[in-house]
């Protein structure tokens, strides 16, 4: 018997560290194009873009089998039909390297954090002020708006895995120091001239909960709580 739990514990553990050492995000370049891919709290995305133009967003729930991740994908931008579809993909890490492949092609990304930071997860709006009052967030059906977050990057998505929807995505690079989060814009699916922008809002963290506050892009008056979620 305690061979076996032994046996089992040790096979968690590498599973687990499978898990932990894909955590974060990774970057590849192709000519002008970049790709980012998070890994974070079992949700991955992954965001192609130009310095002028977003190109598509992918994203789902992942496990890890040994050296091959598989994923569910919730949204896909470029083909609505891929949603709910399982895949799989092979993986290597080596150093600060990572290598996916599929049908005998490998694609190499470059870590560039390893999502660990206080405000780094998976997190959904559970909570908005409104006439000056929090009040509790009520969703029916599947149509949800989620954030994940690294240990230096965000992306931001609007989906609907049932009907296969996408609305939308935004995201980049952002900063959390002394109460003041900070995002810099460097794509945005709903309107490529955002892109260099930077926006500062108030912020604290209070267990799982992360309160976000100040004005939107349109100058209006938000406050607003981020829970983090696990898939």
């Amino acid at each position: 018997m305690h061979t076996v739990l032994s046996m089992m514990f040790c096979l968690m553990t590498g599973i687990n560290s499978f898990a932990s050492a894909l955590d974060g995000a990774w970057a590849a370049e192709d000519g002008l194009q970049k790709t980012i891919l998070f890994f974070k709290d079992g949700y991955f995305t992954s965001v192609s873009f130009s310095s002028i133009k977003f190109i598509s967003a992918v994203g789902g729930t992942y496990k890890i089998d040994g050296n091959t991740i598989d994923y569910l994908k919730e949204f896909d931008s470029a083909d609505s039909n891929e949603v709910g579809k399982n895949n799989q993909r092979d993986f290597s890490i080596t150093g600060n390297q990572l290598s996916l492949t599929a049908n005998g092609n490998a694609a190499l990304y470059i870590r560039i954090d390893n999502g660990s930071a206080p405000l780094s997860g998976v997190r959904k709006i559970t909570e908005r002020e409104q006439d000056g009052k929090l009040v509790t967030i009520h969703k029916t059906g599947s149509r949800k708006t989620l954030k994940i977050l690294t240990g230096s990057r965000f992306q931001w998505f609007a989906i609907n895995p049932e009907t296969k929807q996408f609305s939308g995505t935004g995201g980049g690079t952002y900063t959390f120091i002394n109460g003041k989060y900070t995002e810099n814009i460097q794509f945005f699916s709903r309107d490529n001239s955002r892109v260099g922008a930077k926006l500062t809002f108030d912020g604290k963290l209070e267990k799982n909960k992360w309160h976000h506050s100040g004005l939107s892009s349109k100058g209006d008056k938000i406050y607003e709580i981020w829970s983090r979620i696990n898939h």
